[in-house]
């Protein structure tokens, strides 16, 4: 039994998120490959093969992967498919974008958002945002799976595995790579940071998150989230959401401010470690599930916070 984990990166450093996916690959059992699939990522490679229980890194250099366009990527996953009994990737923008894809070309069932490895062929993963856990069992011959990183630890260095390099299958033809809008935020990415603080409906405007970004700044690896509402309202931008069609998250702390918690928003951030919620509204549903809560106005506890740190 052989798995092949899709790694994430921007060809130049592995993301974390991959180091999660080889985590759940160990859980399955077998030989583990990485594919880094990439425009000059021979140094993701190098690092690939550093992850402890990775037995080859396979290298596919070409320009038609340097965006990680779900059309070229796939063809290439297809194409080496037959040799692995799963294919996992993590269950993030990067993993949803091509991943089905790859299920629909190989006519198999793809499993999402999986969470727990019950064995090599059964799954769990969460239905009903997150308020149920479904238990599944896959009789295909390919297990296709995308990972809920949150619930898995990163993997650790230690590994000397071969880097092969292998043929690309090309460009598709069916897409175009035109430019790549990204956030402007110099701070940690926001489903790796030790902290999150978001914020939500109840921050009113756009300019009270600078409220929030003075509090992230005198933190350490801390990033700034938001609900939908946040996001819908045009406070901030859709890059830090944080729920079920959001980021998932599960720092050491996250911090909720004037958001409500809602199911939805819930589902994205409920395995934090540690969950502080602050909402002038003492009914908030929010405050069911946190671990501290503190009933008050955002607007005096932040600046107030600001300046004890």
């Amino acid at each position: 039994m052989t798995i092949l984990v899709i790694a994430e990166h921007d060809n130049k450093n592995l993301n974390p998120s991959t180091l999660n996916t080889v985590s759940a690959a160990k859980a399955i059992g077998g030989d583990i490959n990485i594919l880094v699939a990439g425009k000059g990522a021979a140094g993701v490679a190098e690092s690939a093969a550093k992850i402890d229980g990775v037995a080859k890194v396979l290298n596919a250099d070409d320009a038609a992967y340097a965006h990680a366009l779900a059309e070229n990527l796939a063809n290439l996953v297809v194409a080496i498919a037959g040799d692995y009994s799963h294919i996992l990737a993590p269950s993030n923008t990067f993993g949803k974008n091509f991943m089905p894809r790859i299920a629909a070309l190989s006519d198999v069932a793809q499993i999402t958002d999986v969470l727990e490895i019950v064995s090599a062929d059964t799954f769990k993963r969460p239905i009903y945002a997150g308020n149920a856990i479904a238990t599944v069992q896959s009789a295909d011959k390919i297990k296709i799976l995308t990972v809920r990183t949150t619930t898995f630890e990163k993997a650790g260095d230690g590994g000397s595995a071969e880097v092969v390099n292998i043929d690309s299958k090309g460009d598709s033809g069916l897409s175009l790579f035109v430019k790549l809008d990204g956030g402007s935020s110099e701070g940690p990415d926001l489903t790796s940071a030790r902290v999150v603080i978001s914020g939500g409906r109840g921050m009113a405007a756009k300019e009270n998150f600078k409220l929030i970004d003075a509090v992230v700044a005198k933190i350490g690896d801390c990033a700034v989230g938001a609900s939908r509402a946040a996001v819908d309202a045009g406070y901030i931008s859709n890059e830090h959401q944080v729920g079920q069609t959001g980021k998932i998250v599960a720092p050491d702390l996250y911090i909720a401010v004037g958001i409500s918690g809602a199911i939805q928003h819930l589902a994205g951030m409920k395995d934090s470690k540690i969950i502080v919620a602050i909402n002038k509204d003492e009914n908030a549903p929010i405050f069911e599930i946190a671990d501290f809560g503190l009933v008050a106005d955002l607007f005096d506890v932040l600046p107030e916070l600001e300046g004890i740190l």
